[in-house]
């Protein structure tokens, strides 16, 4: 038995050498060698160094900022909409409540809940947990409710949160901190990883996810001046320029489309890799399907759709907002398609060396996500929780590589042919199909 093991390890091996080198390499992996690998790794890994090399001075600007947050000391609304999220509401206000940054109100807005959100709200509001309290007789959807919390906040600055997060105890201080650092910045993203990474397979891959495309991810693309998307479960906004721009834009999907405004609008946005935010992911995988296509939808809907007018000189481009725009449509759009016609021909042509291929490829993809886990470890703030998920970083090359491509290629397929996003119970039938109209 050893004997025939190691006639097929040195079968392998003959291959690396005859197949997989110089031209044979390249015209086999030129997906993952030319696309995937300088967006992916080799930017990441770029932008990593610059951070640690200019660790002294971000630290100089922050602790600048900070005296500067604490002089003006400005009021904060801390808002969540949401529904039937009573049973979290408790454990939001028990995270806000050991804040660093004290100067804030909370307005809770209940977008039609049918179980106990209102009794449980009300109860918190009278007892002094939450400051102000809106209940909307009929669902609206997210943005709606959001909308309502805008015209009853009173703080310089909103920052927007899922009700079923949980902050770190400086995550406010900490996601103020920029618009202080730069005027021109009016929108700053949190970093949001997840609660439960231990409860299952699904979402110790999701915290692996997240840690990359979210903490290194963004990080990397705000430093770049494309950052795209401030996640609903926790952004911070100057009141004045929400208000500006309409708040939110009712209809499914929030967190891209308030970004681009806010981009459009000549407004700078940032990312703040040190504030963080805790939720819940799903445990299953056919819900985490139904999640991320959902959220793949909204590429189509909004960045070709509503926002494709950055795309060419108006009052709206420049040259941030069209690049910003391009890296998310080619990268997380285009390239999937492509990607699905690299396997095709891949598969097609070499019927004869196929598993060599997956072997080698398997391979490449282990030692770049290797590379990868180990600048997550550099950026992240709380490594010595998170190191154990490096264990499952072989099987999260299947998860990115080819489970979640094909969520997206389904997603996008969708919107493109049939505009499904609109249909999905997740919004308000009514605000759907305004949102619908607007969107043509």
């Amino acid at each position: 038995m050893l004997y025939y093991i190691f006639e097929y390890i040195d079968g392998i091996l003959d291959v690396l050498s005859v197949n997989f080198i110089g031209k044979g390499m390249i015209a086999t992996f030129w997906f993952l060698l030319f696309i995937e690998f300088p967006r992916y790794y080799l930017t990441d890994f770029l932008v990593a160094i610059w951070h640690g090399a200019t660790f002294n001075k971000r630290r100089r600007m922050k602790a600048e900022a900070k005296h500067k947050l604490y002089l003006e000391n400005p009021l904060v609304t801390i808002l969540a909409p949401g529904k039937n999220e009573g049973n979290q509401i408790y454990k939001l206000v028990t995270s806000l409540s050991e804040q660093t940054y004290r100067n804030f109100e909370i307005i809770i807005v209940d977008d039609g809940s049918d179980d106990t959100t209102p009794q449980i709200c009300r109860d918190l509001l009278k007892r002094g947990y939450i400051h102000k309290y809106f209940r909307m007789v009929e669902r609206g959807g997210k943005a709606s409710a959001a909308n309502c919390g805008i015209s009853h906040a009173t703080g310089k600055y909103i920052v927007h949160l899922d009700s079923d997060s949980s902050l770190d105890r400086d995550a406010i201080e900490k996601i103020l901190l920029p618009f202080y650092m730069d005027t021109r910045i009016k929108a700053v993203g949190g970093c949001v990883k997840v609660r439960n990474q231990d409860d299952t397979l699904c979402t110790s891959m999701q915290a692996l996810e997240y840690l990359r495309s979210i903490q290194v991810g963004r990080m990397v693309t705000s430093r770049l001046g494309i950052y795209h998307i401030i996640s609903g479960a926790f952004g911070a906004f100057d009141a004045d320029v929400l208000r500006e721009v309409g708040g939110w834009d009712i209809g499914p999907g929030l967190d891209g489309d308030i970004t681009q405004k806010i981009r459009k609008a000549g407004h700078k946005v940032w990312f703040a890799e040190d504030a963080i935010c805790l939720t819940n992911v799903p445990k299953k995988w056919s819900a985490l399907f139904k999640q991320r296509k959902r959220w793949s939808k909204s590429l189509v809907r909004f960045r070709i759709r509503k926002h494709r007018d950055i795309m060419w000189s108006n009052k709206n481009f420049s040259f941030s907002n069209m690049i910003s725009n391009m890296d998310n449509i080619l990268f997380d759009f285009i390239f999937n398609y492509v990607w699905l016609f690299y396997i095709f021909i891949l598969v097609l042509g070499n019927t004869d060396r196929l598993i060599e291929i997956l072997i080698v490829g398997f391979i490449l993809r282990s030692a770049f996500s290797i590379c990868a886990f180990v600048v997550m470890m550099c950026i992240s703030e709380r490594r010595r929780e998170e190191r154990h998920l490096g264990a499952f970083l072989l099987l999260y090359t299947f998860y990115m590589g080819y489970f979640m491509r094909l969520v997206r290629l389904v997603g996008h397929t969708e919107e493109l042919l049939l505009r499904t996003s609109y249909k999905d119970s997740w919004n308000p039938k009514k605000t759907s199909e305004i949102a619908q109209i607007e969107n043509m």
